[in-house]
């Protein structure tokens, strides 16, 4: 009687195919669209998504500046930061972080939800977040998805 064998296939870095995604963020959710990105960058919507390796997909995100908070939190959330020095506590609001550099709201919000190690901080390198329509990513020719937030 044969026995039928059913390997498990983990993906490595050769036989991975890496894709090129376009995301338009313009009236999405920041967390929700967030949490959509960072599954997009890490390869859990592919079949051999295998936790230790890069498999997930390039993804340009455009429109960053459009991107909306629920609630309250455009004037009560709170980004922490330190200097360094005693005492060097320093807060921000979302409305305050869009006025230097709107496009840190959405990339914050991303780095947050990806693995706190040597592959979160590799994943993170493929994020692309634009404020406007444009992007210089043609010659990749990203295929655009729309996500349901």
């Amino acid at each position: 009687m044969e026995a039928i064998s059913y390997k498990t296939v983990f993906a490595n870095s050769k036989t991975v195919k890496k894709e090129w995604v376009l995301i338009d963020a313009s009236n999405a959710i920041v967390g929700r669209l967030a949490s959509q990105i960072a599954k997009i960058l890490m390869g859990k919507h592919k079949p051999n998504y295998t936790p230790n390796v890069d498999c997930g997909d390039n993804v340009i995100v455009i429109n960053a500046g459009k991107v909306r908070f629920t609630g309250k939190k455009w004037t009560d959330k709170i980004y922490l930061r330190h200097t360094g020095y005693p005492g060097g506590h320093r807060t921000r609001t979302p409305r305050q972080q869009a006025e230097i550099n709107v496009n840190r709201i959405l990339e914050h919000a991303v780095k947050g939800m990806l693995p706190k190690n040597r592959l979160g901080r590799r994943l993170f390198t493929n994020l692309r977040v634009y404020e406007g329509a444009e992007h210089p990513h043609h010659e990749q020719k990203p295929k655009k998805i729309e996500l349901k937030y």
